[in-house]
Parts: structure tokens; sequence; C-alpha cells
């Protein structure tokens, strides 16, 4: 029964790879006429073909994603970093005042003992 099923999922993975497949050789084929695309103010528009302006505009995308996640990961280091700067100033003065506070303490106890 398990060779059964691993056969249906085969069929399955083949008819959807054959669908994606009809999909992009008729995508190239209705998209393959000439598209304006427009740039800047002043400028005449590009006249080039519609598949090749989606082509250009998904590397775009690709591009401005990975400059996007790019920049959320050095403002996130950016801020570990300061965090860390202030944990360790943190931990520097509470280094100094344990410090401080063993000098207190280690005062010698016959100074107080002659006193009284």
């Amino acid at each position: 029964m398990g060779k059964f099923w691993m056969k249906i999922w085969v069929w399955i993975k083949v008819i959807v790879f054959a669908c994606l497949a009809i999909y992009v050789i008729a995508f190239a084929v209705f998209n393959h006429e000439h598209a304006n695309f427009w740039v800047w103010p002043g400028k005449p528009p590009i006249i080039t073909t519609t598949i090749v302006l989606a082509f250009w505009s998904f590397i775009a995308g690709v591009l401005a994603t990975l400059l996007i996640r790019t920049s959320f990961k050095t403002m996130r280091q950016i801020r570990d970093l300061q965090d860390r700067g202030r944990h360790e100033k943190m931990q520097r003065d509470l280094d100094e005042v344990k410090a401080k506070a063993a000098m207190l303490r280690s005062r010698p106890s016959d100074e107080k003992s002659g006193q009284t």
C-alpha cells in the first residue's frame, strides 16, 4: 500500500511541474510584446518587452529585499553593541562600588576596640 501512495505522490509532483512549465511557456509567449517603461521625469519611456521588464522587476525586488534585511540586521547589531557597552559600563561601576565597599570593610578593627 505504501508504494501505491508513493506513486500517487510522484504523479502529483509531475502534474504540478508540468502545469508550472506550461504556465512559464504561456507567460513568455503572451508577454513578448513591447511595453513602455517610465523611469524618471523628463526622460522618455524605455521601450522593452514585457518579459524583460518582469525579469528586471523581479531582480530589483530581490535586491530591495536583501537591502532591507541587511539594514534590519545592522540596526539589530548596533542595538546589541550599545546594550553590551551599557552592560559592561554597569558591570565596571558595580565592581568599583564593590571594591570601595571592600576597602571600607577591611579597616582594622583594632582602631575601634582601642577607642572604647
